[in-house]
């Protein structure tokens, strides 16, 4: 059936707020064939719904820095990036995107027929056990299934083109987000700049400054790919083979980086959940593979640097009109600035 792109259904699409399409696949009643109760999960982005053996992801209609998602034509266009991309470490969890529309009899219908009001992402769902970070939480992390997950990366990564990048671009790019590292971890009211966290943001500004082909040998020598964008234990599933999910599908840009620096950025993450000794583990096969050996200090700053970024983005969380969990952030970037610290050691 051809799609109605009239102002009329246009604007029987804008009638329907995300409040009634929550609502509506929140109900078990609102997928054929499926029995039993429909697990809700509400993240930064998007509303997630657990349908039995399926997984319908819902696209928040708010505007983020690199990407407006108020337009449902932005939506359908990022659902279907979404697939596309993670098609290539989890070609069959993704299953496809579907419609939800307002039916001839004016009811919201997953698929069917009538008025498209919005997209989702269907997948294939996940065991939870398997996931990396809860496997951690249990303990139940071991070394083999770790090099199985770095070989499943190491071969995606052999696998991709390399992507042409002026240095200025990759160190302009650096720079840029640790002024804004700072800009924010330092702002006053949330009194995390002392002297150990100056001293470290001071340190890798002054490393980018006085050391610069360190990082940029990486794009000087053609190590700059396309890779996931996100990487971390949330999104990796230990099964046979290992898939990873959850690739940064809004902005090609965040996802044009080093290997290395996003398994920095997973290894960083699994030693907030107590599991330090992964990083050599990644970076030791993947290295392997890649027949490429990053000087230990590169692995510190790339270490360092995502301990700030994601200390700002926890704390960015609360420069937000009305946060979530607003308890959570200021003790997830002090330990994120930790971390961060312990890297930076490694520079001197």
């Amino acid at each position: 059936m051809a799609e109605d792109s009239s102002p009329n259904a246009a604007a029987a699409a804008n009638d329907v707020s995300l409040r009634d399409k929550v609502a509506f696949l929140s109900s078990p009643r609102s997928y054929p064939g499926f029995e039993g109760e429909v697990d809700v999960r509400e993240t930064h982005m998007a509303w997630v719904f657990l349908a039995g053996a399926r997984v319908y992801k819902l696209k928040k209609p708010v505007e983020y820095t690199h990407r407006d998602c108020h337009f449902l034509r932005d939506r359908e266009v990022l659902c279907h990036e979404e697939v596309r991309l993670n098609r290539r470490l989890a070609p069959e969890v993704y299953l496809g995107v579907a419609a939800l529309r307002f039916d001839p009899a004016g009811r919201l219908a997953l698929e069917g027929e009538g008025t498209v009001v919005d997209w989702l992402v269907v997948m294939k769902r996940l065991p939870e056990h398997l996931m990396l970070d809860m496997a951690l939480s249990r303990g139940n992390v071991t070394g083999a299934g770790v090099t199985r997950v770095a070989r499943r990366l190491a071969a995606f990564y052999r696998g991709l083109a390399p992507v042409e990048m002026p240095v200025d671009t990759y160190l302009d790019r650096f720079q840029r987000e640790l002024d804004r590292n700072r800009e924010v971890i330092a702002d006053s009211r949330f009194s995390l700049a002392n002297d150990g966290v100056t001293a470290m943001l001071d340190r890798l500004d002054r490393l980018l400054a006085e050391e610069p082909d360190l990082l940029g040998d990486r794009p000087r020598q053609g190590r700059i790919i396309e890779g996931h964008g996100d990487l971390r234990p949330e999104h990796v599933c230990l099964s046979e083979p290992p898939v990873v999910i959850d690739c940064l599908e809004f902005s090609r840009p965040l996802r044009l980086l080093d290997p290395f620096d996003e398994l920095c950025f997973l290894g960083l993450e699994c030693e907030r959940l107590g599991a330090a000794w992964m990083l050599e583990r990644l970076v030791g096969e993947c290295a392997r593979t890649l027949q490429d050996r990053p000087d230990k200090r590169l692995l510190a700053f790339y270490t360092a640097y995502r301990a700030c970024l994601r200390a700002r983005l926890s704390l960015a969380h609360l420069l937000e009109p009305d946060p979530r969990t607003p308890e959570k952030w200021e003790p997830q970037a002090r330990e994120y600035l930790a971390l961060g610290q312990r890297a930076c050691r490694e520079l001197d």
